[in-house]
C-alpha cells in the first residue's frame, strides 16, 4: 500500500476547513499531531489520498466522518478537582450570591463546556453535595456539552482511572466512586446529575437553545481557537447567561483580554467574569 503523505497545502485546506467547522485553529506546531490523525482517518476510510478523503469529507450528507474526525482531533486531559479553587469559589460566592438575587423558585442552571470526559461537570455535582448547604433548598440542574461524541459515551459511563482520581478527597472516593479491577466506577446518583449533550459551539443552530444559564464553566477551550473565535465564543456565553450570571476561564485565560461584554468579579477564591445585572 503505497504511504499516505500530507503535503503543506493538504495541510493549509484542512486547517481551513476545520476552523470554519469547529472554531479551533491548528497553528503550524501542530503539523505531526494534525497529520498524524488524517492519516489514521484516510487509511481507516480506504480513501487512496488526501485530495479523495477531503472531498468525501466536506461532501458526505451524514456528516459522520467529519464528527469520526472531529473526535480524535480535540484533546481531553483532565482530572477530577482540577483547578478546585473555582468549584470552592462556586459554592462559597457564586452561588449565595445568585441564590440571594432569585425571584421565583426556577432552577439554578450551570453548564460545563467543554465536557471533555465528565470529571468537571460530576466534580461540581459533588461539591453541591458535599459543600453548599443551599442544595437543600434549590434545585440545580448541570448540563455537560462536548464536540466530541466519544467522549461523551465515556463520560456518561462514568468509569476513570487512578490517575483522574487521584486529587478526590478519601472520603469522597470511598462514597461516591466503587474500585473495579483498574478503575473506579462512579456512583449512578452522581451520574444522573449532569446530564450530557453534544454541542459544536461554532454552530449557532447547536448554541441557541442554551439560555438561562447561572453559571459556566468553559476552562482551557478558549487557548485553542484564535482572535475571532474567541471573541465568538464569548458572545454566545453571554446570551446563554442570565443577567448576573457567572463565567469561569482556566487559569491561563482571561475574559478580559477577548470581550468587553464582562464586568470582572473578584471573589475571596478566584476571580471570574459576570454578565451586567440590568442586561436583557
Amino acid at each position: 500500500m503505497t504511504k499516505i503523505a500530507i503535503n503543506d497545502d493538504d495541510f493549509q485546506k484542512f486547517r481551513e476547513y476545520f476552523y470554519r467547522k469547529t472554531g479551533i485553529s491548528f497553528e503550524p506546531t501542530k503539523r505531526y499531531f494534525v497529520d498524524k490523525r488524517l492519516v489514521e482517518r484516510i487509511e481507516a476510510t480506504d480513501s487512496d489520498s488526501f485530495r479523495s478523503y477531503f472531498s468525501m469529507l466536506r461532501f458526505q450528507a451524514s456528516g459522520e466522518e467529519l464528527q469520526q474526525l472531529t473526535n480524535i482531533m480535540t484533546v481531553n486531559e483532565t482530572y477530577f478537582l482540577r483547578e478546585d479553587y473555582q468549584f470552592q469559589c462556586l459554592v462559597d460566592s457564586m452561588l449565595p450570591d445568585i441564590a440571594n438575587r432569585k425571584t421565583d423558585n426556577s432552577p439554578i442552571r450551570i453548564w460545563c463546556i467543554p465536557s471533555s470526559s465528565g470529571e468537571e461537570p460530576y466534580t461540581v455535582a459533588m461539591y453541591l453535595m458535599e459543600r453548599w448547604a443551599g442544595i437543600s433548598k434549590w434545585d440545580v440542574e448541570i448540563i455537560s456539552s462536548d464536540i466530541d461524541t466519544g467522549i461523551l459515551q465515556k463520560a456518561r459511563a462514568g468509569r476513570y482511572s487512578p490517575r483522574s482520581v487521584q486529587h478526590v478527597p478519601a472520603p469522597w472516593l470511598a462514597k461516591y466512586f466503587t474500585r473495579k479491577g483498574d478503575e473506579y466506577q462512579l456512583c449512578e446518583d452522581v451520574r444522573q446529575a449532569v446530564e450530557f449533550t453534544r454541542v459544536n459551539l461554532a454552530e449557532p443552530a447547536d448554541t441557541r437553545p442554551y439560555r438561562n444559564f447561572d453559571v459556566i464553566f468553559c476552562r482551557n477551550l478558549l487557548i485553542y481557537f484564535d482572535d475571532v473565535s474567541r471573541k465568538a465564543a464569548a458572545e454566545t456565553f453571554y446570551d446563554a447567561l442570565r443577567p448576573g450570571g457567572f463565567i469561569c476561564l482556566g487559569h491561563s485565560e482571561s475574559m478580559s483580554r477577548i470581550s468587553s461584554l464582562y464586568k470582572v468579579r473578584k471573589f475571596p477564591e478566584a476571580i471570574v467574569y459576570q454578565k451586567s445585572l440590568e442586561a436583557r
